[in-house]
């Protein structure tokens, strides 16, 4: 029996662990998903003073520039709306959101 020794190839896509079976991530993706990565903290230091809509868990909805945040999510606004069931009820100069109460925050494209 002749045996080659054969070059490792330069493309692998696998999408199973052949250790135990598993599936996994392609590893070429694994690669990509290292040099992309963003985590969440980028996205927040990224939307500071920026125009923000932060959604309450009760539906409750606030726009305006997003002032300052800290690790628990408490929420510093300026120019604020509230909005509820999309309409407007009232308008705040500064406003804070304690972090428990907040289901999203998003990075709007402009202050309207």
């Amino acid at each position: 029996r002749n045996l080659q020794q054969k070059d490792p190839p330069t493309h692998i896509m696998g999408t199973t662990d052949t250790n135990n079976g598993k599936e996994s991530i392609p590893r070429e993706t694994q690669a990509t998903k290292s040099a992309d990565k963003r985590t969440p903290s980028d996205f927040l230091k990224a939307i500071l003073g920026r125009p923000v809509s932060v959604k309450l868990n009760n539906g409750t909805n606030y726009k305006g520039v997003l002032a300052c945040l800290d690790g628990y999510m408490n929420i510093a606004m300026e120019q604020t709306e509230e909005l509820v069931d999309g309409q407007l009820k009232a308008k705040y100069g500064d406003c804070f959101i304690r972090g428990n109460n907040v289901l999203y925050i998003a990075a709007q494209s402009k202050k309207k």
